[in-house]
């Protein structure tokens, strides 16, 4: 926390004696989407005179158009990364430092725009960052479970010292909740046993996560990876297999924009689909008439849960149209389109306000709610050895990919990534073909199906 404040307080400076006031966090996974959720949420709360971004993906563009903004000079990065040997992390780190030596800043005084955040200082520690800019975190803290620790320095830095500590103040309430409320009240037991019954009972292999509070827009993301990472399992904790279903597919964003897009779908579609809604009872927004922008949304979360747990059946449809004036052949032919099933399966969860004691408490509901699923299915919440295998393959291609390099045989790779690896390698050679219009598409046999665009 007093890196944090030194850096709000414009006391951090770069290597031409300019204060810094752009931040960019490198990371990906557990190391971005918890402090990119809680800073967008959070930022009103605490402002201050610096500014943060968020770069994860490796894709140049993410990097490039986070830079071409900012003033190399008054730039700090922070590289976040649990073993600090994650590829996509460290390959922005590097180029964010040749973007620092471009613009005309001494090698011995880089360091002084890096701040490492890992379990692994050692690897820091060789890779050239200083050890008074390395922070810590225990190594038994899985990377979707770490906002609480030195991870969530960006947003410390956007809401101040006080500010976290409100937030680590929110978790540890629903922590003694957790420990101590009847389970017949306690909050993540109760969305935990929801959440197997809505899985296992009523078959809903999804979980939407729709928030009604603008600022939770990233919360969706950043359940998805808590709970399909840690839930995503097929064996239990003794490696046999499970036979029944595990983890939903998470997935969500903001409710008022999701009624103009998929909700469609939620209220006449085939799949069965359960729902978390999350509304804020108080808004201290300070924009003239935001108390009916609010009653708006509430009446909008309230109005959407209503109707996907009712429904509204045929004879009502009916009615409903005779009463709009339509003719009675009219009402008929359109109600089976207007008519809802209803039984959907939902939760209504309310925030006082949002603020950073709220949002702790929200964030560890879920994990722990994550946690009692895991009990119940027997299976471990705190690997992802599923991610490890296209991390592994992905290496072995970079050898292919690499320009003079042989490429593999069709005995050595499957004929879908041969002829991939064919097309981008025949770009490099002739970057200009890469735009020409397609004349062919190559459809590889199965296992899996690539289209290959020929020029």
């Amino acid at each position: 926390l007093d890196l944090a404040e030194r850096i709000r307080s414009n006391a951090a400076q770069g290597f031409d004696g300019q204060s810094i006031t752009d931040v960019v966090t490198l990371g990906i996974g557990g190391s971005d989407l918890g402090p990119r959720m809680a800073v967008q949420a959070l930022l009103e709360a605490g402002g201050g005179p610096v500014r943060l971004h968020f770069v994860s993906n490796p894709d140049p563009s993410a990097l490039h158009d986070t830079l071409v903004k900012l003033q190399p000079a008054r730039t700090l990065f922070i590289v976040s990364s649990k073993t600090f040997t994650t590829q996509e992390t460290l390959l922005n780190a590097t180029s964010a430092r040749r973007w620092l030596m471009d613009a005309g800043c001494p090698e011995a005084q880089a360091g002084a725009h890096f701040v490492a955040i890992t379990s692994q200082p050692e690897q820091a520690l060789a890779r050239g960052y200083a050890p008074d800019q390395t922070l810590l975190f225990w190594d038994w803290v899985g990377g979707r479970y770490s906002l609480w620790s030195t991870i969530g320095l960006p947003l410390a830095i956007a809401i101040g010292a006080e500010g976290f500590e409100q937030f680590l103040a929110g978790a540890h309430a629903m922590d003694q909740h957790f420990l101590h409320a009847p389970l017949a009240q306690n909050l993540p037991v109760l969305l935990a046993v929801l959440g197997i019954w809505n899985r296992n009972f009523l078959k809903a292999p999804t979980q939407l996560i729709t928030s009604y509070v603008a600022r939770l827009a990233h919360l969706s993301a950043y359940v998805q990876q808590m709970d399909m990472e840690s839930n995503g399992k097929r064996t239990h904790t003794d490696g046999t297999p499970v036979t029944v279903e595990t983890g939903p597919i998470v997935w969500g964003g903001l409710g008022i924009d999701g009624q103009h897009a998929y909700y469609q779908l939620l209220h006449q579609g085939k799949h069965d689909i359960a729902v978390d809604f999350i509304g804020a009872l108080r808004d201290t927004t300070p924009l003239p008439h935001a108390a009916e922008h609010l009653r708006f949304t509430q009446a909008n979360a309230l109005a959407q849960a209503q109707a996907l747990a009712l429904g509204r059946d045929a004879a009502s449809t009916h009615a409903s149209l005779r009463l709009a004036g339509l003719s009675e052949a009219q009402a008929w032919r359109l109600s089976p389109h207007r008519t809802f099933d209803g039984n959907v399966p939902s939760n209504l969860l309310w925030l006082d306000t949002l603020n950073p004691h709220s949002l702790g408490a929200l964030v560890a509901l879920y994990e722990h709610k994550v946690f009692c699923q895991a009990a119940i299915w027997n299976t471990h919440a705190y690997d992802q050895w599923g991610v490890e295998l296209g991390k592994q393959m992905a290496s072995a291609l970079m050898v292919p990919l690499t320009p003079g390099e042989h490429l593999p045989s069709a005995h050595d790779v499957d004929a879908s990534t041969l002829a991939s690896l064919q097309t981008i390698r025949q770009a490099q050679a002739s970057p200009q073909a890469a735009h020409a219009s397609c004349t062919a598409l190559e459809v590889p046999a199965q296992p899996h199906t690539s289209l290959v665009a020929h020029p």
